[in-house]
């Protein structure tokens, strides 16, 4: 059976999760346009920086600030590769946090998916 799109898109965030650098939570998110995806990503440190399963997590009010969240990393890999994410959705393993949400929100992104695993609708 042929799975929908909504959960292939989850399947990828999960196992682009997978590459998570943090000890903390391994988040994944693949923003999509028009079935087109524009971009990965997952928590991690910037390039050529210390990740946390190197040198433990740097913490702050309860938050890992060694890394950079996935959603975000998702909306530079496009803007890496030049693609515009203005109407752009992004499916998350992981509910975005309040930075999260302002940089998807400048970024044009229209909706944000996550998936609840508990009860396997999405929110």
């Amino acid at each position: 059976m042929r799975i929908s799109r909504s959960d292939l898109y989850f399947e990828m965030a999960l196992l682009v999760a997978k590459r998570s650098t943090c000890n903390r939570a391994n988040v994944g998110a693949v923003l999509v346009n028009e079935n087109q995806i524009l971009g990965t990503g997952y928590n991690g440190s910037p390039s050529g920086f210390p990740h946390c399963t190197e040198a433990g997590c740097d913490m702050e009010n309860w938050h890992c600030v060694r890394t950079v969240h996935a959603e975000v990393n998702a909306v530079l890999s496009a803007a890496r590769n030049g693609v515009s994410t203005v109407g752009a959705t992004i499916y998350s393993t992981h509910k975005p946090c309040f930075r999260c949400k302002q940089v998807l929100t400048n970024a044009g992104v229209k909706a944000v998916w996550i998936k609840n695993y508990d009860d396997g609708r999405n929110d």
